[in-house]
């Protein structure tokens, strides 16, 4: 412990110039705009920023993702509580009782109180995301490629099973994903695969391209093809916090937490269902459930809460295991990688002050968040006012121009545009993006994976079904597959139902 407090002091210490202050607070800032812009996303600001921040130091690079990540999701709050429309997914269930508090005139309260559980959420998550990713990191040195391998066919399953309606197409999407990762020349011999002899494609696709297309390109066309109705805001109160709403809820605000940071932490599920989670455990237990959908302040703070404790939740796979836990989280892996951070079991030996490099700018982004969120409501109010035929296109040209930036080709912009394209046709038929990015985040990890340990092993496939973690995670992996197969489920409730009723007549 004092080693690690050491180690975050050396952290703080670092970020506390004027240049990454500046940084920071710019950050935050573009974030909570970029949050309150419906049809924006968290995982689209990563993506253009980090085609823009390449040229900069590495920790300065991250810090400015990991600030515009938690601004954004914050930032989301905004339109769901004055106009019953998030801004970010992570945002949907803050609609319910935020835009019912803004209708009784309430608007400000609701504010106060989304900022006060997006706060005590992030500073949940952050003492997780310091105290469990050494002891995770340290569990992951144990792990060979057999169990590598299983993880992250793990990540890409549980992110088609939990994101969208219909699992088949998220395990499709992420498929899609794992073939994309494959095009290019393998990680081991440099093997060229599916390139057709295009030296373009024998190159592979760019993660980041293919990342801006898929959140900045697919969601400029899907704003657009929507109608946009005139913003109708409501009058804002005092936005101040009341101390008694945090001290009344306390016990919810701990739960949603623990339930952000789980849900966090699980691999492609992610801050909206953290949110949707939190809701419906604290409807649930809560002594007043019919005020929920009414204006109650509970459900709010449990939302708000939930969604933002599952920012650092999502850093803790990423770090430790190299396996994002949601779709912002894997484009800022990929940025990390990209900016010569290596996430992963050996980063605890390689680089272990990077961590705490990471919790302190969570712990910055949280403060710059609340300053923001207390002092800006009204200010940040007239980028509602931005019509959408204005901004859209300011979109698309940085995607475009953050596209050719990383590597200077041509080919990554019309691969960006491919993507975005197809991204907007599958968008329309029920195909989320979010599996398709985990697969290509960890295609080349799990191709690398299942070569490696079929070397080891001389090419039996033995030790990936009988050494102990492998047959833990082989389990759950066919589990996950069987119990989201409509025959298998629906004979697994009558089995669940056939026992309640024998143990009922017991």
């Amino acid at each position: 412990m004092p080693d690690g407090l050491l180690a975050l002091g050396r952290a703080l210490g670092g970020f506390l110039d004027p240049v990454s202050l500046a940084y920071a607070v710019g950050a935050t800032l573009l974030g909570i705009m970029v949050g309150v812009l419906p049809g924006l996303s968290a995982t689209l600001a990563i993506s253009l920023l980090t085609t823009l921040t390449i040229k900069l130091p590495p920790n300065d690079a991250i810090l400015i993702l990991v600030c515009a990540y938690v601004g954004a999701i914050y930032g989301g709050s905004r339109t769901a509580i004055l106009l019953n429309i998030p801004g970010t997914a992570a945002n949907a269930a803050a609609c319910i009782d935020g835009y019912q508090l803004a209708l009784q005139g309430r608007a400000g309260r609701a504010m106060g109180i989304a900022t006060t559980g997006s706060v005590a959420g992030s500073v949940l998550g952050i003492l997780c995301l310091a105290s469990i990713t050494p002891w995770l990191a340290e569990q992951a040195l144990s792990f060979q490629s057999y169990e590598i391998f299983w993880l992250a066919l793990f990540g890409v399953l549980m992110s088609g099973t939990v994101v969208g309606g219909d699992p088949l197409k998220g395990w499709i999407m992420g498929a899609l994903g794992l073939f994309a990762a494959q095009i290019g020349q393998d990680g081991i011999h440099a093997h060229e695969r599916f390139a057709f002899g295009d030296p373009d494609l024998a190159g592979g696709l760019s993660l980041i391209p293919v990342l801006v297309g898929a959140f900045g390109c697919a969601e400029v066309l899907t704003v657009m093809a929507e109608r946009a109705a005139r913003p109708r805001l409501h009058p804002v109160d005092s936005i101040l916090p009341r101390i008694r709403d945090v001290l009344r809820y306390w016990k919810t605000i701990l739960r949603s937490g623990a339930i952000g940071v789980t849900m966090g932490i699980l691999p492609g599920v992610g801050e909206d269902m953290a949110a949707w989670s939190s809701y419906a455990a604290a409807k649930r237990l809560s002594r007043e459930p019919e005020g929920f959908g009414q204006g109650s302040v509970e459900g709010l703070i449990a939302a708000e809460t939930g969604d933002n404790a599952a920012i650092p939740g999502a850093m803790i796979p990423a770090l430790a295991l190299g396996i994002p836990g949601s779709a912002p989280a894997a484009v800022l892996l990929a940025a990390m990688i990209i900016h010569g951070a290596n996430p992963g079991p050996m980063l605890i030996i390689q680089q272990p002050q990077f961590i705490y490099d990471v919790v302190a700018m969570n712990l910055i982004a949280t403060l710059a968040m609340l300053i923001f969120g207390l002092t800006l409501v009204r200010p940040m109010l007239v980028v509602l006012a931005v019509p959408r035929s204005v901004i859209m296109p300011i979109v698309l040209v940085l995607c475009a121009v953050g596209a050719f930036a990383i590597a200077s080709r041509l080919f990554d912009v019309w691969v960006m545009l491919a993507v975005g394209v197809a991204g907007f046709g599958l968008r329309r038929f029920g195909y989320p993006m979010a599996p398709f990015v985990l697969g290509l985040v960890l295609g080349d990890l799990l191709d690398k994976s299942l070569r490696r340990g079929l070397v080891l092993s001389g090419g039996e496939i033995e030790p990936f079904f009988t050494r102990p973690i492998c047959a833990l995670l082989a389990v759950v992996v066919a589990l996950t597959l069987a119990l989201n197969v409509p025959p298998l489920r629906a004979g697994w409730n009558r089995l669940r139902g056939a026992i309640g009723a024998w143990l009922a007549r017991r």
